[in-house]
């Protein structure tokens, strides 16, 4: 009895901190930001998706960023295990092995990338293998340990969810997505550089130069107050430019319609019968009314009986190929789910397996 007590006791202890750090290995607070700017992307698209597609975009933008974190915790255990904030993260404190958080890292990547390929289109899937692609070899490995301007370059990997979730909805980049772009990455910078300025000595231990390191706090805060600064007119160009697209729009049918009132004008004149020739129409309109009445009263139910009208059938209004089109999309939604469904059930039995063996 208390050989089982201690192992059930170690059991319940145990498994909970392995799942949670591996979930720790994907950045989540900052995975929470890259799913609200990508949900923002996919709502403000002009065009119309699926909602089931809608989700599996936001999901994959999700494992992606979660990809790369852990990717970047990876690479930078080192430096982690030099500064305050970061000493108890999983891989300095020993809680996960390095080739696990990196097979989990590249594991995660090429799901992501395939699950934004399949459930939306190829130009999202570029783009979130372009932000991963940048974050870890750009950001992690070339810049931040070189230049104080890491964060101003790096900072556009986590620029690139909003495009994504445009690009997943209409398969294009816009204007309104670069300019969502360009908001977070002008964001980015007085918000790492406040971080970087309370955590000014744990950047100095570890010899990250980051700007409040090199330049010092003086100078650090008048960049953050120009970053900000030129934030403001950034973050209205996604609206300037939504209104001034839809004004283009307006004066561009306003002035068909202008253009083609006389030739329509014209074509109406053209085809307008003669006088005759209405009299005529009016006389067959009559007749055909009253042949219709007389039918209606010849086939009137004897009481007591009911005559149940024929329904109309939708399939006429239909255009040719919907059902079709339906059928396959609802095929490819339940064959996309459960490619999901078993690929996460390979990668919970691999995790509980390699953690009973290390057990």
């Amino acid at each position: 009895m208390g050989m089982t007590d201690t192992a059930q006791s170690l059991w319940t202890t145990t498994k909970p901190t392995r799942v949670r750090d591996y979930v720790d290995l994907l950045k989540p607070r900052v995975m929470s930001l890259v799913v609200f700017t990508g949900l923002v992307g996919v709502l403000i698209a002009p065009a119309h998706i699926h909602p089931f597609e809608a989700l599996l975009a936001v999901l994959a933008i999700a494992l992606g960023s979660g990809a790369a974190g852990c990717i970047n915790m990876w690479y930078e255990r080192d430096l982690d295990a030099l500064m305050a904030r970061t000493a108890n993260r999983p891989l300095p404190a020993g809680r996960v092995e390095p080739d696990d958080a990196l097979g989990l890292g590249v594991l995660l990547s090429i799901f992501s990338v395939l699950l934004m390929a399949l459930a939306t289109n190829f130009v999202a899937a570029a783009l979130l293998t372009a932000a991963i692609l940048f974050y870890v070899f750009v950001y992690t490995i070339w810049l931040k340990r070189r230049t104080p301007q890491n964060i101003v370059i790096g900072g556009a990997a986590g620029a690139f969810p909003p495009m994504i979730g445009w690009a997943a909805v209409t398969g294009d980049v816009s204007w309104v997505g670069i300019a969502l772009f360009l908001l977070i990455f002008l964001w980015t910078p007085p918000h790492f550089w406040a971080l970087a300025l309370y955590r000014s000595d744990d950047y100095r231990r570890a010899g990250v130069p980051m700007l409040p390191v090199v330049a010092g706090p003086r100078e650090t805060k008048k960049q953050m107050l120009l970053y900000t600064l030129l934030l403001v007119p950034v973050a209205l160009a996604p609206t300037l430019l939504g209104r001034g697209r839809l004004a283009l729009r307006r004066g561009r049918d306003r002035a068909e319609r202008r253009l083609h009132r006389p030739r329509r004008r014209r074509l109406a004149r053209a085809r307008r019968p003669s006088r005759p020739r209405r009299r005529q129409a009016h006389v067959q309109v009559l007749a055909a009314l009253s042949r219709r009445v007389v039918r209606g009263a010849a086939a009137r139910p004897v009481a007591g009986m009911t005559v149940m009208a024929p329904a109309s059938d939708d399939r006429d209004n239909r255009r040719p190929g919907d059902s079709d089109r339906h059928r396959r999309q609802r095929s490819k939604n339940l064959f996309m789910f459960f490619c999901l469904l078993g690929l996460a059930a390979i990668f919970f039995g691999l995790t509980l397996v390699r953690m009973g063996g290390k057990g």
